[in-house]
């Protein structure tokens, strides 16, 4: 008797809700979509749920409401759970957090006229996303959560196994790891399965497994329900996926429906790549206010040829050369492989990566030469002593000579500047905060923020480093309709004392960053080499202007040392090696009239120099 043929996988759609960028398809979807091409599965449908909210909200306010109010609440809303507050209605009632987010957001000044606006829609998009869902026939849905897509991929979950009680919902993606996706399969009975840590092995695994080629039981990770409908919890899986693992991702249905949607003419589209997963320096020295990776913090990167292939590939198939690389820190060996390999390649890529503030300026070459356009370096701060409560490993001195030689080479520099950790001192920021001004020149963070505090770091996990006193975040109240103890498991952010300065103790640094901001643009200080001297041609706003001359060879040598930063014992016995001893208290004063005029910044006793060079001319591919 011949065999039977086994069983086909169940046909799949992959749902990526708001709050998802209307810039980048979802790196998860696009991964899970190349998984199962790669295992001889049939490739998902894909429902972009973002675009379709922009495209519905466009079109039922007349164009009101803009693909760039969407974008406002996707890139500031998660730290007080905006974009959830939207789609909380659908999920629990309509009147469900109103007044409570009416109040919260009155004492935090968040204005929540587009958001209610927004919210009004909600019920009616969750209906539409469902119908769209639905006409591909799927047997189950997957959505993938991250951040704020929670409650919105709930709302549409809700309503899909009101009208087809037989699909199965599957939940993953971000919040979905450790704890969170076994309280969320918990919690939300519509929710058949949720799928915890990496999935790229995984998720071909578990369709296959309900094909009938394996057990449910022995898919890693996988959170399912008896006979009963109680909660079972697989274990993790014992390894995170390898290198060799990690799909180059599938975005040609996301580019087919960005192009033919209205949302296109408001925004550019972004490709969104991975060249590593995990942190190599968090393996280590976790930042204590850091919880991303999670569960997933070992480092692994991918072949560089791989990588810089992968970007060749996608670069020629979809004509978009502005890329988005998601990894938390820069292999240090890309420098000397992938990136310039991608270097040699005729694309004039703007990429943007996230790298360790230690960088060499020829290593920022390195990556301005290759395409990065901007770099998240991981700054946080300018003082040294926070810097050590950071765990970050880098000196102040160390900072600024990043944002130096990041102006120098033309790249532009995301950071935030971060307070509120145990024991910092007032008499620190005071310190720095007077010699901020010299740094008028070099970029300024995006913000002053006071830290959260988050799942997974280590100011989350022991509480004796300073936060013995947890609750989930207020806002969580006004999205789910449960109890504190329950969303204990299911969220990210917690609300805790607040430790380190107080906020009236911050206000002068918020002041002196927004004169940073307002100055910047208007203000060059540029160190130039003219007829055997050195000339720094200061053109900052609120500094004489004026050509500093450095004529002697023993000045000269002196600054160029102090672009690296040196302690004033350090810069002696430079000189002394090289021939040119200098009293150390002449040098001293020195290094004293060179921070009255602003010419180098100091903390801990080290001196950097601030002049930035004139930045090499990009290459010219032919």
């Amino acid at each position: 008797m011949a065999d039977e043929p086994a069983p086909a996988a169940p046909r799949t759609s992959l749902v990526c809700m708001p709050w998802q960028s209307l810039s980048r398809p979802s790196l998860g979807v696009g991964v899970l979509s190349a998984a199962c091409r790669r295992d001889g599965l049939p490739p998902p449908a894909e429902y972009h749920g973002g675009l379709r909210f922009a495209e519905f909200l466009l079109d039922q306010t007349g164009g009101t409401l803009t693909p760039f109010d969407y974008t406002a609440v996707a890139e500031t809303g998660f730290p007080h759970a905006l974009g959830d507050w939207v789609f909380a209605g659908v999920l629990n009632g309509n009147d469900f957090g109103a007044d409570g987010m009416a109040d919260y957001a009155a004492r935090n000044g968040i204005a929540t006229r587009t958001l209610s606006a927004m919210r009004e829609l909600a019920g009616a998009f969750v209906d539409l996303a469902a119908d769209e869902v639905l006409a591909a026939g799927p047997e189950l849905v997957g959505f993938s959560t991250t951040f704020m897509q929670n409650v919105p991929s709930l709302a549409v979950a809700k309503r899909l196994k009101q009208r087809e009680p037989d699909l199965v919902v599957l939940f993953g993606g971000g919040n979905c790891d450790g704890p969170m996706g076994a309280a969320l399969h918990r919690q939300f009975g519509f929710v058949d399965m949720v799928l915890r840590g990496e999935a790229d092995e995984t998720f071909p695994r578990l369709l296959r497994a309900l094909a009938g080629a394996g057990d449910l039981a022995g898919v890693p990770g996988l959170c399912r329900r008896d006979r009963d409908g109680a909660s079972v919890v697989n274990p993790v899986p014992a390894r995170l996926v390898p290198p060799a693992g990690m799909n180059s991702p599938d975005f040609a249905g996301w580019f087919g429906e960005f192009d033919a949607s209205p949302v296109s003419g408001y925004v550019e589209p972004e490709l969104v790549v991975e060249s590593a997963r995990g942190c190599w320096w968090g393996e280590h020295h976790h930042c204590t206010f850091c919880g991303l990776n999670g569960t997933s913090m070992a480092f692994r990167a991918k072949p560089p040829d791989t990588f810089a292939a992968e970007v060749h590939d996608l670069v020629r198939e979809h004509r978009v050369l502005d890329v988005m690389v998601v990894d938390n820190i820069l292999d240090p060996s890309y420098l000397r492989t992938a990136l310039p390999d991608l270097a040699g390649r005729e694309w004039d890529l703007r990429m943007h990566y996230e790298v360790k503030a230690n960088l060499t300026s020829a290593q920022i070459e390195v990556l301005r030469d290759a395409g990065v356009h901007s770099v998240q370096p991981g700054i946080e701060s300018l003082v040294d002593d926070v810097l050590a409560r950071m765990n970050k490993g880098v000196r102040a001195v160390r900072n600024v000579r990043t944002l130096r030689d990041c102006e120098s080479a033309g790249l532009t520099v995301a950071w935030n500047w971060l307070y509120g950790f145990p024991g910092e001192r007032q008499a620190d920021y005071r310190a720095v905060l007077e010699r901020l001004p010299a740094l008028v020149h070099l970029q300024p963070p995006d913000g002053v923020t006071r830290i959260q505090l988050e799942r997974f770091s280590p100011y989350f996990e022991d509480p004796s480093l300073g936060f013995p006193d947890r609750a989930p975040a207020e806002a969580y109240g006004h999205v789910y309709a449960l109890p504190p103890e329950t969303l204990r498991d299911l969220v990210y952010l917690f609300d805790t004392t607040p430790r380190g300065l107080t906020e009236q103790q911050a206000d002068p640094l918020r002041a002196a960053v927004d004169a940073w901001t307002d100055r910047h643009a208007a203000s060059t200080l540029v160190r130039k080499h003219i007829d055997g001297v050195t000339v720094l041609r200061d053109n900052r706003i609120g500094w004489p202007q004026e050509d500093h001359v450095l004529a002697d060879a023993r000045e000269q040598f002196a600054w160029t040392e102090l672009e690296y930063g040196r302690s004033a014992q350090g810069l002696a016995r430079r000189l002394a090696d090289a021939g040119m001893g200098w009293d150390f208290d002449d040098l001293r004063c020195w290094l004293g009239e060179l921070r009255e005029r602003g010419l180098v910044f100091a903390e801990g006793g080290y001196f950097i120099a601030l002049a930035t060079t004139s930045a090499a001319p990009r290459p010219v591919h032919r």
